[in-house]
């Protein structure tokens, strides 16, 4: 499913990990946004950290949620652009 916004990869204060398309729906107070092709990643394979995931996308081993149309997201710690090459594995991750 292609999406429209840059793709991300977003931690919360709740240590929660998303994947998905920036939407333009954002608070004033950039402490909420919505991502669209949301996607939780439960558990990453490799060594490389969550910045990892931003660059080069899941590895085999990895366990990646099930795509939600449309997230609002709250509590923001951190917004990383992904690369194209790990868009396009969390995009194209089995459901």
């Amino acid at each position: 499913m292609k999406q429209d916004g840059n793709p991300v990869l977003v931690t919360t204060v709740h240590r929660g990990v998303f994947f998905g398309r920036l939407s333009e729906d954002q608070d004033e107070n950039n402490k909420t946004l919505v991502l669209t092709g949301c996607r939780n990643v439960i558990y990453w394979a490799g060594s490389r950290g969550f910045l990892g995931l931003a660059e080069r996308g899941p590895d085999d081993g990895s366990r990646i949620g099930a795509m939600a149309p449309r997230v609002r997201l709250h509590d923001i710690t951190s917004v990383s652009e992904c690369t194209p090459e790990a868009a396009k594995k969390f995009e194209e991750w089995p459901s």
